[in-house]
């Protein structure tokens, strides 16, 4: 099957309305970009990590809509202008979408990852690179961490120069699990996950058991009730990001044991030496790596921090 995409050019206060309006009457899905791409005048729009995105268009948005080829377009555009009470309809052009096997394509987009020395992110339906490597077979899902992301590879390249082995492990935001499951494979003897998120606890899981690895996951409050705030860990890592980090200071360093390390990643260059601040009368935190605007601290907690 085939399908036509209308493109239609509108300012960003109808961006969005215009995009409901067209799924509401017959449209298979919207996208809106920027209708100066490629050009001078293009934009980029997003915001600091962890930061709320306040413009939601451009100044000179493109609404794309995906629909049959057999249906009436004009009628289509014309009925979500009404809806939302345009004084005149919008001009449009077509293009067509040739059918495809848009697994594959999809698919084709992601390779394995080489990350470290030895670190392998394999997704499913490639092949092993190297079957001697520490290979993790990961798809791409909802859950934050396929290694792709600097902060990610940043804290699995510390994990494979401090292997942890036979050390106890304590991933805290674990996402897919990805960490978890690196240390695991380095010979760690407990690794314990933990995220807010019920969906990347069952995404971690799902990974775990993939890969073999015996991991416990749970959301903080199941964590809590079965590790109390005394029980401690030989190493820690925490990637997610420098606002949440700060606060989570005393909970965090409380965490790691006497001799154990700490390993932050999510913060900025910029912000490195706020977030070590926060953590200074527990652990002194320094940048061990930075890669594309992006650090991983560390520490270790001595006794005089208990």
């Amino acid at each position: 099957m085939a399908w036509v995409e209308i493109l239609i050019e509108v300012a960003r206060d109808h961006a969005e309305n215009l995009s409901d309006a067209l799924m509401d009457a017959g449209a298979l899905s919207v996208s809106v970009e920027d209708a100066d791409e490629g050009t001078d005048a293009e934009k980029p729009l997003f915001g600091e990590p962890g930061m709320e995105i306040t413009e939601r268009a451009w100044e000179r948005s493109r609404v794309v809509a995906l629909a049959d080829t057999d249906i009436d377009h004009a009628a289509l555009v014309a009925e979500a202008a009404a809806s939302i009470k345009l004084a005149t309809v919008p001009s449009f052009t077509t293009r067509s979408v040739e059918e495809q096997d848009w697994v594959r394509l999809t698919q084709s987009q992601f390779e394995p990852i080489h990350i470290g020395k030895n670190i392998w992110v394999v997704p499913s339906w490639h092949e092993i690179p190297d079957p001697q490597a520490l290979v993790l077979e990961l798809d791409p899902g909802l859950a934050f961490g396929t290694g792709s992301h600097p902060t990610t590879r940043l804290c699995m390249e510390w994990l494979e120069a401090h292997a942890p082995s036979n050390l106890s492990v304590l991933d805290y935001g674990c996402g897919s699990g990805i960490l978890a499951m690196v240390a695991k494979k380095l010979a760690a003897n407990k690794v314990v996950g933990v995220d807010i998120d019920p969906q990347a606890i069952e995404s971690a899981n799902f990974n775990a058991e993939r890969n073999q690895c015996d991991i416990e996951f749970s959301l903080p409050e199941a964590f809590g009730d079965k590790y109390p705030s005394t029980q401690q860990f030989d190493v820690v890592v925490a990637n997610i990001l420098s606002s949440p980090l700060k606060l989570m200071a005393p909970m965090l360093s409380g965490r790691v044991a006497e001799g154990g390390a700490l390993i932050l990643s999510g913060v900025l260059a910029r912000q490195a030496e706020e977030v070590a601040a926060a953590y200074a009368p527990f652990i002194q935190l320094s940048v061990w790596q930075e890669r594309e605007g992006w650090v991983a601290l560390h520490g270790r907690r001595s006794a005089s921090n208990n």
